[in-house]
């Protein structure tokens, strides 16, 4: 199935790439469609990306003191 792309600037980028490595505009497109799609496939999701950000964080903010458990929540209540 062909595709058509009419904008100037893919194509001023697409024969600036094709010169660069010497091939043709077609194979510059895939090429550069390859990369981008691998690259995008090997990125972190953006859960894992959470993930990693709240684990970073409980080891910077360690919880300090006793843990805060029913039985200490219980006695901040006692007269």
């Amino acid at each position: 199935m062909p595709l058509y792309v009419k904008d100037r600037e893919v194509d001023r980028l697409a024969q600036r790439l094709s010169a660069l490595r010497k091939i043709s505009k077609t194979e510059a497109v895939r090429q550069a469609l390859a990369h981008e799609l691998q690259r995008l496939e090997q990125e972190p999701s953006l859960v894992d990306k959470a993930l990693e950000l709240t684990r970073a964080l409980n080891r910077k903010y360690a919880p300090v003191g006793p843990e805060a458990d029913k039985a200490f929540i219980d006695s901040l209540y006692e007269d």
